[in-house]
């Protein structure tokens, strides 16, 4: 089976005022069913951050928050759990601030379901990927933003096979 070396595809999603906003990564210059040419996603990296007012997380006094980000083969309307045939990847960074003024006590990044997790990556065979975040009202704007590594490879029968199991 042929494969090229590991090239790498970046994309960033932002959501203001607690909602959830959608982008599309267009993967039609690498995928092409007809011609059998497929992407592997080895690896996905992550980075979460608030994107106003300065750069870093704050909440308001005694409150908690959550940004939920997801990477899909289908375009959506809402977070999806793992059990969705269109997820590649998710996660959520969750917020805590137990001070009585603003600022952040407590932050956990959990990225739940990631390509580096599988014994052979995630196989893409879709003409677009979609990258979403979700956040809610304590966090009025975030921005998730990805760098996925990559190799192109013919479309084998095994191959072939697994993306029909995973009904992509």
């Amino acid at each position: 089976m042929a494969k090229s070396d590991s090239f790498f595809i970046r994309a960033k999603a932002t959501s203001t005022g607690g909602s959830f906003e959608q982008i599309e990564i267009p993967m039609g210059s690498y995928v092409d069913a007809l011609g059998k040419s497929v992407v592997r996603i080895h690896n996905i990296a992550t980075q979460v951050y608030e994107t106003s007012p300065v750069d870093e997380f704050g909440l308001p006094a005694n409150s908690e928050g959550i940004i939920n980000y997801q990477l899909t083969t289908q375009t959506q309307s809402a977070i999806l759990g793992a059990s969705d045939k269109s997820v590649v990847s998710n996660g959520a960074v969750h917020l805590f601030n137990a001070q009585g003024a603003p600022g952040l006590t407590f932050l956990s990044d959990s990225p739940d379901l990631m390509p580096q997790n599988w014994r052979n990556g995630y196989l893409i065979a879709v003409e677009e990927l979609f990258l979403a975040i979700d956040t809610d009202a304590q966090v009025p704007t975030a921005t998730v933003e990805i760098v996925m590594e990559c190799t192109v490879e013919t479309l084998s029968q095994n191959a072939a096979m697994a993306l029909a199991l995973s009904q992509q």
